[in-house]
């Protein structure tokens, strides 16, 4: 028995990855992309076959040079879904554009488009989860999405406000950032973290997991972006994990021991992360907005995220555009 072993247990395990070879290796439940991956996935020769497929999929699809890119980029992110989800026994998570995070109609059209396109290829939207940003439009796409049976996972998600108004407005499920916290907190104070109990994207994923169960959202919380495999032994329990490969193969190697249950749904308390009995009315707009502006980390770690990942979109979509022409 492993640490990855016994993590099982009480996890379920997501595979942050979009390699299909390491999906078979690792046997997790979930699988989650975002541009990154599929960008650094569209590099490697075995999967070129997915990209020219891509580009002649978008010289078929629009009628301007502009509406085949999009539909190419559509593609190519949708193919390396449907691989994955030929591997694994859950769901994939896709993403949508990033530039489309303050939009909320054009992010509901573009995951319809998606789901459409998985539909197509043979995959219902049970095996999906549409991935938006936690932005205030991002959320109320979800909301909209939800209520026609499309499951989403609210990603970028840095503030105690954001968790709140993704349950609020019946979200599947969020990613919660745990090492993009912990980094801005390593600069911002200047000191590190070398016990993962005192790691506050360990105690901000606990907080949230913790009001969630109390106050009986339904809502998934998956910690996603890890530094070490001592932030997710620490968050062992947690409804998911999603864990990238080298994270994966480390705890694969260490002991079992190390594994123990840390956050407990049906008793979400303990003397490390006492229970969040204080219910949040249902949040507006405005007041969202001024309670996410109140934490500095989350405001400049959502938008730096967003600004990431349409840089590696812009990337790919360069690279598929020389590819057409």
């Amino acid at each position: 028995m492993s640490a990855l072993d016994e993590l099982k247990k009480h996890t379920i395990v997501v595979a942050d990855t979009a390699d299909f070879a390491l999906l078979k290796e690792f046997q997790p439940e979930d699988a989650t992309t975002n541009p990154s991956l599929v960008l650094a996935g569209s590099k490697l020769p075995q999967y070129s076959h997915l990209v020219d497929a891509a580009v002649e999929y978008g010289k078929k699809t629009g009628a301007t040079a502009e509406e085949k890119l999009e539909a190419a980029i559509d593609k190519l992110t949708v193919s390396f879904g449907c691989e994955i989800l030929k591997i694994v026994p859950g769901r994939v998570s896709t993403e949508v554009d990033a530039k489309l995070s303050f939009n909320t109609e054009a992010s509901v059209a573009k995951a319809l488009s998606l789901v459409e396109l998985y539909k197509e290829a043979g995959f219902p939207k049970e095996r999906l989860y549409i991935k938006l940003a936690s932005t205030w439009e991002g959320i109320q796409a979800a909301r909209v999405l939800e209520a026609q049976g499309i499951q989403c996972n609210l990603t970028l998600l840095f503030s105690f406000a954001q968790a709140v108004a993704c349950a609020q407005a019946g979200v599947a499920l969020i990613s919660p950032f745990v090492g993009r916290i912990m980094d801005w907190y390593k600069k911002s104070m200047g000191r590190d973290f070398p016990d993962s109990k005192e790691d506050p994207g360990v105690h901000s994923v606990a907080r949230i997991f913790n009001y969630y169960k109390t106050h009986g959202y339904k809502t998934i919380v998956m910690g996603a972006s890890f530094r070490n495999i001592g932030e997710i032994i620490e968050l062992a329990g947690c409804d998911k994990i999603t864990i990238s490969p080298s994270l994966l193969a480390e705890l694969a190697k260490a002991e079992a021991s190390l594994v123990t249950l840390k956050l407990n749904r049906e008793s979400p308390s303990c003397a490390a992360f006492p229970q969040d009995t204080t219910k949040l009315v249902d949040l507006t707009q405005s007041a969202f907005l001024f309670a996410h502006n109140e934490d500095p980390m989350a405001v400049e770690k959502l938008a730096e995220g967003i600004r990431n990942f349409n840089k590696d979109t812009r990337t790919l979509e360069a690279t598929i555009q020389k590819l057409m022409a």
